[in-house]
C-alpha cells in the first residue's frame, strides 16, 4: 500500500480540468479523476436532483458524473464503490437522494438500502428529509411511501423498485439482491459489520454499486477511517501510475475527499475557500466565521465538521510540560539572528528525524524553530552539513549513543562536524554530544523558559503539536523527555529542548560580547 500524506496534493492539471467541466474552484484534495473515454450517466442524475429542487452545484456534478461512469463496452457501471468523505452542510444529503431516485426510476425491480448511524436516525432522514423531498417534488406522481414499523420503503410501483432502510447490524441487508446501498454517516460505524452485510447481496447484480459517506469522525471512527486511508492511497497511486501512462489501469473503487490539512489556519476563509464545496453556492464566509464563533471553546469540533479533520482526544496534561504557556510565546515576526545553534533528534522508531535551531534576539528571548522534518535519517547529514556551510552555527548538538539519534555522530564526524578537540577552547561550530545529564538540565531549562516567556517561536504545526503532546518520565528526582509514552512524535520538541540548552552552554565560548544573563532576562 502506497504511504500517503496529509500534504500530498493532485497535479494542477486535475484542478484546471474540473474547473472546464464543472465550474469547480474546489477541487477535493483526493479526488477520482474524469475518465475522458467512458460515457456517463452522471448528466441524468443532475436533472433527477434539479426535479427534486436541489439543482446540483459543481462539486456534486463532478462527483456524480465520475461515480456513475459506464463501461462502453458492457453498458456497466465501472465503479463497484463509491466513497465520499466531505464536510458537513455541503449538500451530501441532496446527492444521497439523487442518487437513490435516479437508480429507483432509471431500471426496473431495484431494491436501494440506506443505513445512517442507526435505524431509527436512517428513518427519521428517510422520511423526514427524503420522503418530504420526493413528495413536493414534480416527480411525487411516481412514488408512494410504505411507513409500516419495521417494512418501511418509498415505492416506484411504475419500476417496481423501492428506496427502504436498515440498521446497522450484521444481518443488514439480508434479503433479496442489493443494487445500491447507502452507508451514510459513516463515522459512526466502528466496524465494517454493515459493508459485510451488503457485499454478498449485491454480488449477483451486474449494475451493484456501494455508496458510503461521512464528514470527518474520531479516532473511535475506525472504519471511515480505514476507508479514507484506503481511498488516499488509491488515489495518490492512481496519479502516481498516470503520469508515467494516461492509459493505465484505474481502480473499481471511486473516491472523493476534501479535507483541510493541521497547517491550514482554521479561521483563515482561504482554507475554508479550499475545503468548503458549497461555499458561494448554499453557504457562506459569514455562516462560516460565526460557526467558528460558536465553536471557539471547542476548536476540534469545527475542525471536524468543517474542515473534515479527525477529531483526537484531548490528552491529559502533563505537568512538567507547561503546553498552556506555549501559546503566549508565539511571535510570528521572530526571526534566527546569524548566531544560531542546531540540533538533531530522531524519532524512537527512526520513521522521522528533525533538525530544530536555537537562536539569541536582540531582546535576550530565544527563538527556537523547526528547521527540516522529514521522514527516515538518511537525509539528515547531508542537510546539516549544508547548514554548517552556509550558517557557520554556534554549535551543532546530538544526544549521546544509546538514544535513536545517536547512531548518526560517527558519520557526522566523517561529514567534517567534529566534536571539539580542546574541550576547554571548542571552535564554532563543533559537535557536542549530550550526555544523560545534559538532557535532563536541557528539559528543565526549557520548562522554565516557557514558564518564564523567554522562549519564542513562530507556532509551527510539528513542534507545536509535539509540546502538546509531550509526555515526560522521572529520571532521578528530575525529568526527561520520554519518547515512548508521548501522544506524538516528539523529535521537533527534543530537536528545540537541545539547541537551545548548546546555544546557552557553548555560546560564552564563542560569541562575542555574549552575555548569558540576557537569555534569562
Amino acid at each position: 500500500m502506497t504511504t500517503t500524506s496529509e500534504t500530498w496534493a493532485p497535479p494542477t492539471e486535475f484542478a484546471e480540468d474540473l474547473h472546464e467541466r464543472y465550474g469547480l474552484t474546489c477541487p477535493p484534495r483526493w479526488g477520482t479523476p474524469r475518465h475522458p473515454d467512458r460515457p456517463s450517466l452522471g448528466p441524468k442524475l443532475w436533472k433527477v436532483m434539479t426535479k427534486l429542487g436541489a439543482p446540483p452545484m459543481p462539486w456534486q456534478k463532478y462527483v456524480s458524473d465520475v461515480a456513475l461512469e459506464l463501461d462502453p463496452d458492457t453498458g456497466l457501471f465501472v465503479h463497484r464503490e463509491v466513497g465520499l468523505s466531505v464536510p458537513r452542510q455541503q449538500g451530501k444529503t441532496e446527492l444521497t437522494l439523487g442518487a437513490q431516485v435516479h437508480r429507483a426510476m432509471a431500471w426496473p425491480r431495484q431494491n436501494i438500502v440506506y443505513a445512517a448511524q442507526t435505524r431509527g436516525m436512517a428513518r427519521q432522514r428517510w422520511e423526514d428529509e427524503f420522503w418530504e423531498k420526493i413528495s413536493g417534488s414534480d416527480l411525487a406522481k411516481y412514488a408512494r411511501i410504505r411507513k409500516s414499523n419495521g417494512n418501511e420503503a418509498i415505492l416506484f410501483p411504475g419500476k417496481r423498485s423501492k428506496m427502504g432502510i436498515t440498521a446497522n447490524t450484521e444481518k443488514a441487508g439480508h434479503g433479496p439482491p442489493l443494487d445500491l446501498g447507502f452507508i451514510d454517516e459513516a463515522f459512526a460505524h466502528e466496524d465494517d459489520r454493515l459493508e459485510q452485510a451488503f457485499s454478498p447481496a449485491m454480488l449477483t447484480r451486474a449494475r451493484a454499486q456501494l455508496w458510503w459517506a461521512s464528514a470527518g469522525g474520531t479516532t473511535k471512527s475506525v472504519w471511515l477511517n480505514k476507508k479514507r486511508k484506503v481511498g488516499r492511497a488509491l488515489i495518490e497511486a492512481l496519479f502516481a501510475a498516470l503520469a508515467e501512462d494516461l492509459a493505465a489501469a484505474r481502480p473499481a473503487t471511486a473516491y472523493f475527499e476534501w479535507y483541510a490539512p493541521e497547517e491550514m489556519d482554521r479561521a483563515d476563509p482561504a482554507t475554508w475557500r479550499a475545503t468548503l464545496p458549497a461555499l458561494g453556492h448554499t453557504v457562506t464566509e459569514a455562516v462560516i466565521a460565526a460557526e467558528l464563533e460558536k465553536m471557539a471553546d471547542d476548536p476540534s469540533a469545527f475542525d471536524r465538521a468543517y474542515l473534515n479533520r479527525t477529531r483526537k482526544p484531548v490528552p491529559p496534561s502533563d505537568p512538567n510540560v507547561p503546553k498552556g504557556k506555549w501559546p503566549g510565546l508565539v511571535d510570528a515576526k521572530s526571526r534566527p539572528t546569524r548566531d544560531v545553534a542546531f540540533a538533531i533528534d530522531v524519532s524512537q522508531d527512526r520513521t522521522q528525524s528533525s533538525i530544530s535551531a536555537a537562536s539569541l534576539r536582540p531582546d535576550g528571548k530565544v527563538h527556537v524553530e523547526v528547521v527540516a522534518r522529514r521522514p527516515g535519517t538518511d537525509w539528515v547529514v547531508p542537510a546539516i552539513v549544508k547548514l554548517h556551510r552556509l550558517w557557520k552555527p554556534v554549535v551543532v548538538a546530538i544526544a549521546s549513543v544509546g538514544t535513536p539519534a545517536g547512531s548518526l555522530i560517527d558519520d557526522l564526524v566523517s561529514a567534517g562536524i567534529d566534536v571539539p578537540k580542546d574541550k576547554e577552547h571548542p571552535q564554532r561550530g563543533d559537535l557536542i554530544v549530550m550526555r544523560s545529564g545534559d538532557i535532563v538540565e536541557a528539559c528543565g531549562q526549557m520548562a522554565d523558559a516557557m514558564n518564564q516567556g523567554t522562549a519564542r517561536h513562530i507556532d509551527q504545526v510539528p513542534l507545536t503539536a509535539a509540546v502538546n503532546g509531550a509526555r515526560t518520565r522521572k529520571n532521578g528526582d528530575a525529568w526527561t523527555l520520554d519518547r515512548t509514552t508521548s501522544l506524538t512524535e516528539i523529535s521537533p520538541l527534543c530537536a528545540a529542548t537541545f539547541a537551545r540548552w548548546a546555544l546557552l552552554i557553548r555560546g560564552p565560548h564563542v560569541i562575542e560580547d555574549y552575555d548569558i544573563a540576557d537569555s534569562f532576562a
